[in-house]
């Protein structure tokens, strides 16, 4: 018997649909069924063969499901938990894959109050540029890291079931709180994505545009890529984030305040020792090493 039997896939995209692919390789689900917003995309997902069958409304899909990964953006979130309160089960597993967690977490305290021994918050740290069913493969999680963010009220086998779903797809496994993870995410991901979107446009803008992108090249390609995502699901997480992100973007508004007093000033050997310390600081994460405080 598998490990899940009946999956239901809200939001059949990138991260959906390749938690439903590997799933199905891993032989760790029996049933997907796929449910959202539009149809297009999920008639494409049946066509691909990473969905079993389209639900035509949450009281058909949540009938004998054992899980639910609910991996729309988090802006929609609370309407989803909303709509499918009515029509889900004693036992049913739920969780999210959302990329923030606080605001994730009061959502199912207003909708799923009831039901808060099964629903367990987490986040797949993993993902592309590009988004929708057609970029979603079976391989997006090996050796890519999940973090649950359990509730106080979750019962221990409704984490391990999703501990076990995200290790069949190749997944490691970490936990932490919904406001540390927060915290920590605003300032290794969210922050590099506003800062990724805002150059681009801002290059976008000029009237020499055509000109700039024209002579752009491999460094500008690596800093940018992830200005490709996915606009709507980073306007959310953004602004679910805010706080947090603020914070970051402060913090490195004061960096780069920093940096052009020491370009105006003429300072070559404080602009190398900033340059030094962080070309140290992120070979040692590339290579994992730990990364020292300067000092």
């Amino acid at each position: 018997m598998p490990l899940i039997g009946k999956l239901v896939v809200c939001g059949v995209g990138l991260i959906g649909g390749s938690f439903a692919l590997a799933l199905r390789r891993a032989g760790a689900v029996g049933r997907i069924v796929g449910i959202g917003r539009s149809k297009a995309p999920l008639e494409r997902a049946l066509a691909l063969g990473v969905i079993d069958e389209i639900a035509a409304d949450w009281a058909a899909a949540l009938d004998g499901a054992d899980m639910v990964l609910l991996a729309a953006p988090v802006g929609q979130m609370d309407a989803i938990m909303a709509a499918m309160a009515p029509h889900l089960s004693p036992g049913t597993i739920v969780t999210d894959a959302g990329s923030t967690k606080r605001d994730v977490v009061e959502a199912i305290q207003r909708h799923l109050g009831a039901r808060l021994a099964w629903v367990v918050p987490a986040h797949p740290i993993a993902g592309a540029e590009k988004s929708g069913v057609e970029a979603a493969f079976a391989e997006l999680y090996q050796q890519r890291r999940v973090v649950l963010t359990p509730l106080p009220e979750n019962r221990p086998e409704a984490v391990e079931r999703v501990r076990q779903a995200w290790l069949a797809c190749g997944a490691t496994m970490s936990a932490t709180s919904p406001q540390e993870h927060d915290r920590v995410f605003a300032a290794v991901s969210h922050l590099p994505h506003l800062l990724a979107f805002g150059l681009v446009d801002d290059l976008a803008r000029r009237p020499n545009a055509q000109l700039l992108f024209s002579h752009a090249a491999g460094g500008f390609r690596d800093f940018t890529r992830i200005a490709g995502s996915h606009p709507e699901m980073w306007r959310d997480i953004c602004m679910a984030n805010s706080e947090a992100l603020l914070a970051e973007l402060d913090q490195y508004m004061a960096e780069m305040a920093q940096l052009r007093g020491l370009l105006a000033a003429g300072d070559a050997a404080g602009l190398e020792a900033v340059f030094d310390n962080a070309r140290r600081a992120r070979n040692a994460w590339a290579e994992g090493l730990p990364v020292q405080t300067a000092e």
